[in-house]
C-alpha cells in the first residue's frame, strides 16, 4: 500500500519534504524484521519530472501520478501564495485534482493541510463535506466552494477520508493521521514519540486575532458589540437576537452561513476571546475571569476555554507568559 506525498509547481517545500520524512522515519520505527512494511512511502508529481516549489526550490519525485494506479492515502501541502493568494488553476492542476477524485472513488483517504485544501476544493471533495484550512483564508475557502462545509478554527477534520487541517506546518498532524488510519492509533503514538511531536492537533484559535472574523462582516461586528457590552449579565440566543432586531431564526442562519457556528457557540467563542485578552494582559484570578467575561462560575468557564483552546486557563496564561519572553501586565 502506498502512500503519497504530491509535490506540485510553488507547493511550500518544506511540507512535502517533511511529510515524506516523517513518513519515512515513522515507518522505520514500525517496521518488524519478520513482517511486511504496512506501506511505502512515494513522492509523485502530476509528470513525474521534477518540479519548482514556491521558493524556487528544484525538488525530486519517484514517480508520476498517472503510474500509480491506487493508494491508500494521498498528502498534498499548501502553496506559497504569489500575493493574490489565489491558487494557480493551470491544466496540471485540473488534472491532479481529476486523479484525486479517481483515488478517493478508488478508497483513498486524501489529506490537505493549510491552503493546499483548495486544490481539494477544485476536486469537488469538500462538496457537502465538513473541512478546515488556515484561519486567514477561512472566508476565501468558503466564497470558492459554497457547497463545503467550512468550521472556523478547527485544526484538524476527518470527513468521510478526506481530511483537511490548518497552517504551513500541519502536514505533521496529517502524517500521523495517516499512520493511524493505516497502522492503528498505537503505532501513530509510536512514530509521534520517534519524531518528538504532538499526536493531538491543537486548536487554531489560540492564533486568531480577536475579532478577526467579525472585520470583515457587519452583522457579525454587531453582534460581537452586543455581547461584550452585556459584559458578565447571562445571554441568550434570543437577547441576542432581539438586541440585532432579528428572529431567532434569522440569527441562526445568519450565523451559521458566516462563520459555520450556532448562536450558542458564537456567543460562548466571543466570550473566550475576551477572557483570553484577559488572561494574556492582567493578573486577574480565574475567578475574576471568569466573572468579567459572563460565565455563570467557574467551572463553566473552565469547561469553555478548554474547549476553544485546548488547553485550561492556567496553563494558557503559563503557555502565553513563556511566548511572550514571561512579560505580563499586572492588574
Amino acid at each position: 500500500m502506498d502512500v503519497v506525498v504530491l509535490g506540485y509547481r510553488n507547493c511550500i517545500g518544506s511540507a512535502f519534504l517533511g511529510a515524506s520524512d516523517l513518513l519515512t522515519m515513522g515507518l522505520r520505527m514500525l517496521a518488524k524484521p519478520t513482517k511486511p512494511l504496512p506501506f511505502e512511502v512515494v513522492t509523485a508529481s502530476f509528470s513525474g519530472e521534477p518540479f519548482q516549489d514556491g521558493n524556487g526550490r528544484r525538488l525530486e519525485v519517484a514517480k508520476g501520478l498517472e503510474s500509480i494506479k491506487s493508494c491508500g492515502a494521498i498528502i498534498v501541502p499548501g502553496y506559497i501564495c504569489d500575493g493574490t493568494n489565489r491558487l494557480d488553476l493551470s491544466p496540471e492542476i485540473g488534472a491532479v485534482a481529476a486523479w484525486l477524485r479517481h483515488q478517493h472513488a478508488l478508497g483513498a483517504t486524501v489529506c490537505a493541510s493549510c491552503n493546499g485544501v483548495f486544490v481539494l476544493g477544485q476536486a469537488g471533495l469538500l462538496d457537502r463535506r465538513r473541512c478546515t484550512t488556515t484561519w486567514w483564508r477561512h472566508d476565501d475557502l468558503k466564497g470558492h466552494y459554497p457547497r463545503a462545509q467550512v468550521v472556523w478554527g478547527a485544526s484538524l477534520i476527518e470527513d468521510n477520508r478526506i481530511v483537511t487541517a490548518g497552517g504551513p506546518l500541519s502536514w505533521i498532524d496529517l502524517s500521523l493521521r495517516v499512520i493511524r488510519s493505516l497502522c492503528g492509533d498505537d503505532a501513530a503514538k509510536k512514530a509521534a514519540d520517534f519524531t518528538v511531536v504532538d499526536t493531538t492537533p491543537s486548536t487554531q484559535t489560540v492564533y486568531i486575532p480577536p475579532g478577526h472574523l467579525a472585520a470583515s462582516n457587519q452583522f457579525l461586528l454587531e453582534a460581537e458589540r452586543v455581547i461584550r457590552q452585556a459584559g458578565d449579565a447571562p445571554l441568550t440566543a434570543r437577547q441576542l437576537a432581539v438586541a440585532l432586531n432579528s428572529s431567532e431564526r434569522t440569527l441562526h442562519r445568519r450565523l451559521k452561513e458566516v462563520s459555520g457556528e450556532t448562536p450558542k457557540s458564537f456567543i460562548d467563542r466571543v466570550r473566550f476571546e475576551k477572557a483570553r485578552t484577559l488572561l494574556e494582559t492582567t493578573g486577574h484570578s480565574i475567578k475574576e475571569l471568569a466573572q468579567t467575561s459572563g460565565y455563570a462560575d467557574q467551572t463553566s468557564f473552565r469547561r469553555a476555554f478548554l474547549r476553544y483552546s485546548g488547553m485550561t486557563p492556567g496553563t494558557y496564561r503559563t503557555w502565553i507568559k513563556a511566548r511572550s519572553g514571561g512579560a505580563q501586565k499586572s492588574p
